[in-house]
């Protein structure tokens, strides 16, 4: 049976996932993502040489963050968007980092229900992952399942984060170029808006530009585009564009692609893109340390029975955060040794 054939991702060999991959199958591309988000050491293991075999086909893709606030419209952007660079015979892949619940570690994983065109395309990919409580809302794993939907084709890597926290600075450490996304009234915006953000965005786009959001979405780029004189650029060759589009309508979205596609080929004529896939390449492995050192500082019984009452001694002001951190290291180091 070939690697297309087979359902049970335990049933899957590292030929068969590295053979299915290369022939652009999105289930076995979808099996491949579920391994390498595995908890499981033995599925680690497995992901990571499936990787290995797969890294001379990657890098080739346009690698494209979107983010703003919930309600501003990514997904229904990302639908019409996709649809219509798959017109222009691009691939599309979609990584989609859900919200997890605190309390239950459940997700949403609604993304495949508000993309719909996109989710029934046979050259697009949705992969909605559940970010797992991981800082800024960015699954550990995006990098990873960027890498398995390069490997499989898709020349076009959208990563759609939750919008929260510090998701914009995670992702616009993934990605070639960041895209954020804003509503029409830019002047309550403007004063809620950490300076931060702004500055990561290499395009920004004031979404729901249509009916009677026309003139407001207007009035909101002018004064985005004032704003921006006054924030200086990451890409010194690289000014960051202001643009109105509507998801709902189509308005917009060419020219849209047009100033991502620029981006792009700003960075490989000025040799940034690869100075900069350099830098996130280092930078993945200090993050992929800092989880691995994390998870076992966490499960050290020693650490794992001491931490709940230190907890409690500084919630109540018996002792400093630092006087308990210090102490749950000396029980690390001690049981190091």
């Amino acid at each position: 049976m070939t690697s297309a054939g087979k359902t049970n991702r335990q049933a899957l060999s590292i030929d068969d996932y590295v053979e299915g991959i290369r022939q652009g199958s999105r289930r076995v591309l979808a099996q491949a993502i579920t391994l390498v988000e595995s908890q499981q050491s033995t599925d680690g293991d497995r992901a990571q040489e499936v990787l290995r075999r797969l890294m001379p086909y990657t890098g080739q893709a346009h690698r494209i963050g979107i983010s703003g606030i919930p309600g501003v419209g990514k997904s229904t952007l990302i639908d019409a968007l996709g649809i219509q660079l798959i017109d222009s015979e691009h691939r599309v892949a979609v990584l989609a980092v859900d919200p997890s619940s605190s309390l239950s570690g459940g997700s949403i994983l609604g993304d495949k229900s508000r993309m719909p065109r996109l989710a029934s395309n046979d050259d697009a990919f949705i992969r909605p992952s559940p970010n797992a409580l991981s800082l800024g809302g960015v699954t550990m794993r995006t990098r990873e399942s960027m890498l398995l939907c390069e490997a499989a084709g898709y020349d076009v890597v959208l990563v759609e984060t939750v919008g929260v926290g510090q998701s914009e600075t995670m992702v616009a450490d993934l990605v070639d170029t960041f895209l954020l996304l804003m509503l029409p009234g830019a002047g309550d915006e403007l004063q809620g808006l950490k300076k931060g953000i702004v500055e990561l965005a290499d395009v920004i786009a004031v979404n729901k530009a249509d009916e009677d959001n026309l003139e407001r979405a207007r009035i909101a780029q002018r004064e985005y585009m004032a704003a921006l004189h006054f924030l200086p650029g990451r890409d010194q060759e690289w000014s960051p564009p202001v643009l109105t589009v509507s998801a709902k309508t189509g308005a917009g979205l060419p020219e849209l692609w047009n100033s991502l596609h620029s981006h792009r080929a700003a960075l490989e004529g000025t040799g940034e893109l690869e100075v900069k896939r350099q830098l996130q390449l280092r930078n993945w492995i200090w993050t992929v340390i800092e989880e691995r050192l994390l998870r076992t500082f966490r499960s050290t019984a020693g650490v794992e029975e001491r931490l709940r009452s230190l907890e409690t001694g500084v919630a109540a002001g018996r002792l400093t955060a630092t006087m308990a951190a210090d102490e749950l290291i000396r029980i690390f180091r001690d049981t190091a040794d």
